[in-house]
């Protein structure tokens, strides 16, 4: 066990279920995973992964980080159809009435992605995708186009749709919030995503799964009805990204401006658009001060009350190195395990019991196994976003049919070393967990595991 992992690191599974799980992935690492997924490992391994992102219950933790690999109708459909609990499309860039953008320094396209191998700090090898590009560099009208068909195509599959989106935010030389971006832009998402769709029947509440989902802790969130042209979402969730690459800007150059923002912005979000329809999380970076001022951060999140308040929120974003080179380009974010070390360690300081309404939130950084996903689960974290893993070379996954989503998702539940479903088993073991199912919602915060 490292100092950063709350895991040792082989699994102590029994050996019925430790053969059934190496069968399984070797059997759908060449046939592909089956349809219901979540129905499966119900009937076969007990396992219940329901969970919860913004409130809205979803059929498993899975979902795509805001990023290149969401950005078209085609990425959206091989997500749908791979069983992705949610995705997270690219993150757009804020305009006011007449098309201004004053983050415009973040729509950049990038030239060229490259997987290359990292090693960390601790010795451990992982992967970091290197590119030069930022948010959405199209038009305004073309993001909201795609996330009207990104609904469309999910609606019924129970893959829940989340629009991205960067505002304004002040340097530590101004004193003023451009407001018309954020009346703007959030009142034109909340139109698009919620124009009329066709529900297909959901993975969610699929009368043959056996599957029930816990009491939404916001009624009216998740109920699509097959055949029906109504919104089965009625609130948005809507991610406020604070990108890697703001940690080298001037903007991000003084503590109590970031502080500021981290109230601002949600008060600003909710101040845009009638009372209730819309649930803003924070997708917080990893700025270049020490842990102390992360952990300062998630207090000021936590502590913040009424509107100034998120509903949830994400960490933590790639790291950034002002000196790191890719492509001719001085200065850009890197993930690997240099970053999930410091999100698991920050992740576990701000771990706090006594928290009476601690916030939901959703773990991305280096999650490429189901193991490492129960290490942000230990920690609160109730679902995941993953980015890097899903853009691996196709010798990193066992499988050979589907899309590398599909192949990805083989690898995070079915690994016999790594996966989701024998670490499940094994602390349904140490945690003590009832088997009737095993549920993920009850491995949510419960902190370091007794290894003996």
């Amino acid at each position: 066990m490292s100092l950063t992992s709350f895991l040792p690191d082989q699994p102590q599974v029994d050996r019925s279920v430790g053969d059934r799980v190496r069968a399984d992935y070797e059997r759908f690492a060449r046939e592909g995973l089956p349809e219901r997924i979540e129905e499966y490992l119900l009937q076969r391994y007990d396992l219940d992964v329901s969970t919860h992102y913004a409130g809205v219950p979803i059929a498993n933790p899975w979902g795509k980080a805001s990023g290149q690999l969401s950005m078209t109708a085609r990425q959206v459909t091989e997500d749908v159809e791979a069983g992705l609990g949610f995705v997270v499309l690219k993150t757009v860039i804020a305009e006011d009435a007449v098309g201004g953008q004053s983050m415009r320094d973040w729509a950049v396209k990038e030239s060229r992605m490259v997987a290359e191998r990292i090693t960390g700090r601790s010795g451990k090898e992982g992967w970091t995708i290197s590119w030069k590009g930022r948010g959405w560099w199209q038009s305004f009208d073309e993001y909201l186009e795609l996330v009207r068909e990104a609904r469309r195509i999910a609606a019924g599959s129970g893959t829940l749709i989340v629009p991205s989106c960067k505002f304004h935010l002040p340097t530590p030389a101004e004193d003023s919030w451009k407001t018309d971006e954020y009346r703007c832009t959030t009142t034109r998402l909340l139109e698009a995503w919620h124009e009329p769709v066709e529900s297909r029947g959901s993975r969610v509440e699929s009368q043959n799964s056996g599957l029930r989902l816990s009491a939404d802790p916001q009624p009216s969130t998740l109920n699509p009805q097959p055949g029906s042209t109504l919104n089965p979402q009625p609130v948005m969730p809507l991610e406020k990204d604070f990108s890697p690459t703001l940690a080298g800007s001037d903007r991000a150059a003084q503590q109590a401006k970031i502080l500021e923002w981290l109230t601002v912005v949600p008060r600003l979000v909710r101040e845009s658009v009638p009372a209730g329809s819309v649930r803003v999380g924070l997708k917080l970076f990893n700025a270049l001060f020490d842990d102390e001022f992360q952990l300062q951060m998630l207090r000021t999140i936590h502590s913040a009350a009424g509107d100034s308040r998120p509903d949830y929120f994400v960490y933590g974003n790639r790291l950034f190195d002002p000196d790191r080179e890719f492509d001719g380009h001085r200065g850009i974010a890197y993930g690997g395990p240099d970053l999930s070390d410091r999100n698991l360690r920050v992740m576990a300081a701000f771990q706090r019991n006594d928290e009476p309404r601690p916030l939901e939130w959703s773990a991305t950084g280096n999650i490429t196994t189901g193991r490492m996903a129960l290490e942000y689960a230990l920690r609160g974290a109730s679902s995941f976003q993953l980015h890097t893993f899903f853009q691996l070379p196709a010798d990193q996954y066992a499988s050979v049919v589907g899309s590398k989503t599909a192949k990805a998702l083989c690898e995070l539940y079915f690994h016999p070393q790594t996966g989701l479903v024998v670490w499940m088993h094994h602390l349904a073991e140490r945690l003590a967990l009832d088997r009737a199912p095993i549920r993920l919602r009850d491995v949510i915060g419960r902190g370091p595991v007794e290894t003996a």
